[in-house]
C-alpha cells in the first residue's frame, strides 16, 4: 500500500475517532429530544422548523466549503510562502470570511421576517368542513403554524454561526488539521441537551428549549476553532464590499459554488417536499424520518464523511500536480474503505434495528409505536447507505478538479427521481414510501456520478468500477456469513433479556450480536489476507 493509501487510512482513523464522540452525543441528543417529545406535533415542528437553517447551512457551509473554498485555498497555499503569495492568501481569506457573513446575515433577516409565510409550506389547512372533528383540526393546524413559524425564527440565525464554523473548518482542513472540526459538535449537541434539561421549565415546550440550544450550540462550535485557526497564522477580518465581490479567489469561489447551489437546492427542495409529505400524512412521520436519518448519519458521519474529508485536501493537491495515478489510488482506496464499512453494517442494522432504535429512543413520549414508526423507516434508509456513503466520498473527487457541474446534475437527477417517488409511494406506503424515494433517488445519484466520470480523462473509470465491484461482491457474502449466526444469537438473547428493561434489555442483545458479527467478519477478512484490514489493525496498534 503507498503512502498515500496509508495517510487517508491513518487521518480517517484519527478523524473518525473524534467524529465517534460527537456522533454518539448526537445520539444522547436525539434520545433526549425522544424522551421530550417522542413523535409529537412539537417533534415535527422543531423537525420542520430546522430544516431552513440546515438548507442554506449546506449552501453557505459545509458544500460550499468542500465544493469551491478549500481547492481553491489549496491552490493558493501551493504558490508559496514569499511574502506576495501570503499577502495574496490573506486578502482572500477576508474577503471570503466577509462574502460568507454578509450573504448569510441577509439570508437570516429574510427568514425571520419570512417565517409566518415559511410555515404554510409545511402545515396544510384543514380541507374538509363537514368532517365531524373539523374544529379540532383547525385549532391543531394553527398551533402547528405558530410553533414552526417561532421556532424558525429562534434557529434561524443558527446559519451565520455555523457557515462562520464550516469556514474556519475549511482554513484547518487546508492545512490538514482535522481534530478541532471534528471534535466541535461534541460540544453542541452537549449543550443542546443541557439546554433542554434545565431550560424546559421555562419555556413553552421542550422543542424552545432545544431551539435555545441550537443557537448557543452554534456559537461555541465557531468560538472553540477560533484559537486553532489563529495558530495557523492567518488573520480572519473583516474587508470592504467592493474588495470581497473583486477578489480574483473569491470570484472563483463564487463561480464554483453556483452549480454547487443548484445541486444542493434541488436535494434540499426534495428535502422539502419529503417533510410536506410526510407533515400531511399524519403526526410523527416527520420526526420519525428525522430519528431514522440520525441513526443513518451516525454512520456517514463517522466514516463517510471523516474519510471525504481527510481525501478533499489530498485529492486537490494531486489534482493541481496533475498526478492522476496517485489521485486514481487514492480515490480508489476511499471507495473500498467505504464499502468495507457500510455493507456490514446495513447487514447487522437489518437485523437488530428495533433493538438499537429502542436502546437509543424509547423512553417516555417515545412509545412503542414510535419505535414501529422509525423501524419502518430505518429499514429503508438503511439499504441505501452504501450509494449515499460512495456519493459523499466521489463528489469531492469531483470537487478537487475544480468541477462542481457534474455533481450537481448528478444531485438534480437524485432530487428529480426522489419528488416523483415520494409522490407515488408516500400514499400506499406512508412514511416507508418517502424513506424508500431516498434511497432510490441516492443509488441513480452515484450511478450518474460514475457515469460522468466517462467525460473526464482524469478519472481511471475501468480501474475504479472493477475495484468496486469486485470489492462490494466479496464484503456482501462475508456479511451474509457473518449475518446468519448474529441472527440466531440476537434471537436467542431477546427471548432471555425481554424483561430486564431498557439497557440491559436491548443493549446487551445488541452488544453480543456485534461482538459475534465482529469475530465472524473480522475473521474472515483476515482468513482472506484482506489488505485494508492489515493496515488498520497495524495503526491501531501503534
Amino acid at each position: 500500500m503507498s503512502k498515500k493509501e496509508k495517510s487517508i487510512v491513518k487521518s480517517g482513523i484519527v478523524l473518525s475517532l473524534m467524529t465517534l464522540a460527537s456522533r454518539i452525543m448526537g445520539l444522547i441528543r436525539e434520545s433526549t429530544k425522544a424522551s421530550f417529545l417522542g413523535t409529537s406535533m412539537y417533534a415535527d415542528a422543531f423537525t420542520t422548523a430546522f430544516q431552513l437553517p440546515n438548507l442554506f447551512r449546506r449552501i453557505f457551509a459545509e458544500n460550499a466549503v468542500s465544493a469551491a473554498f478549500i481547492p481553491t485555498f489549496k491552490d493558493y497555499l501551493s504558490k508559496g510562502d514569499d511574502e506576495e503569495s501570503r499577502n495574496n492568501t490573506q486578502e482572500f481569506l477576508k474577503a471570503t470570511f466577509t462574502l460568507v457573513s454578509f450573504l448569510t446575515v441577509c439570508v437570516v433577516l429574510i427568514g425571520i421576517i419570512a417565517s409566518p409565510f415559511i410555515s404554510l409550506i409545511f402545515c396544510n389547512k384543514p380541507t374538509d368542513p363537514t368532517a365531524a372533528d373539523y374544529a379540532m383540526q383547525m385549532q391543531a393546524w394553527i398551533l402547528k403554524r405558530q410553533e414552526v413559524s417561532i421556532l424558525t425564527r429562534i434557529m434561524f440565525p443558527y446559519l451565520i454561526v455555523i457557515s462562520i464554523a464550516a469556514l474556519f473548518q475549511g482554513i484547518l482542513n487546508g492545512h490538514k488539521i482535522f481534530a478541532p472540526s471534528g471534535f466541535t459538535p461534541v460540544f453542541f449537541n452537549g449543550i443542546v441537551i443541557l439546554a433542554t434539561y434545565f431550560l424546559s421549565p421555562y419555556t413553552a415546550n421542550p422543542a424552545r428549549a432545544m431551539s435555545i440550544g441550537v443557537i448557543v450550540g452554534g456559537c461555541v462550535q465557531a468560538g472553540f476553532q477560533w484559537p486553532f485557526v489563529r495558530k495557523t497564522g492567518w488573520k480572519i477580518c473583516f474587508t470592504s464590499l467592493k474588495k470581497t465581490f473583486s477578489n480574483p479567489g473569491t470570484r472563483r469561489v463564487m463561480a464554483l459554488i453556483g452549480p454547487t447551489i443548484v445541486g444542493i437546492a434541488a436535494y434540499q427542495i426534495n428535502d422539502l417536499i419529503s417533510t410536506s409529505f410526510a407533515n400531511n400524512l399524519g403526526d410523527g412521520i416527520a420526526s420519525s424520518l428525522s430519528y431514522s436519518l440520525r441513526l443513518q448519519e451516525l454512520i456517514l458521519g463517522i466514516f463517510a464523511v471523516s474519510i471525504g474529508t481527510v481525501i478533499l485536501p489530498d485529492l486537490s493537491g494531486l489534482a493541481s500536480k496533475k498526478q492522476w495515478d496517485d489521485y486514481n489510488q487514492m480515490l480508489a482506496q476511499a471507495v473500498k474503505i467505504m464499502t468495507l464499512i457500510s455493507i456490514p453494517v446495513t447487514a447487522f442494522s437489518l437485523v437488530t434495528g428495533k433493538e438499537i432504535i429502542s436502546l437509543i429512543y424509547k423512553s417516555n413520549s417515545f412509545d412503542d409505536n414510535s419505535v414501529a414508526l422509525t423501524l419502518g423507516v430505518f429499514r429503508y434508509h438503511i439499504v441505501g447507505l452504501l450509494f449515499i456513503a460512495l456519493n459523499r466520498i466521489i463528489s469531492p473527487a469531483f470537487y478537487a478538479q475544480g468541477n462542481s457541474k457534474l455533481p450537481a446534475i448528478a444531485g438534480l437527477i437524485n432530487c428529480g427521481c426522489n419528488i416523483i417517488l415520494v409522490l407515488a409511494l408516500s400514499r400506499p406506503m406512508s412514511g416507508n414510501g418517502i424513506a424508500l424515494a431516498l434511497t432510490l433517488g441516492s443509488v441513480a445519484n452515484t450511478v450518474f456520478l460514475f457515469i460522468f466520470m466517462k467525460k473526464m480523462n482524469t478519472f481511471q473509470i475501468g480501474y475504479l468500477v472493477k475495484n468496486l465491484i469486485s470489492y462490494v461482491l466479496r464484503i456482501s457474502i462475508f456479511s451474509v456469513i457473518a449475518v446468519i449466526p448474529t441472527y440466531f444469537v440476537h434471537k436467542a438473547l431477546n427471548s432471555v433479556f425481554a424483561d430486564y428493561g431498557r439497557l440491559i434489555g436491548y443493549g446487551v442483545p445488541v452488544m453480543v450480536s456485534a461482538l459475534v458479527f465482529g469475530i465472524v467478519g473480522v475473521g474472515l477478512l483476515v482468513i482472506t489476507k484482506d489488505e485494508l484490514i492489515s493496515v488498520i489493525v497495524r495503526k491501531f496498534k501503534r
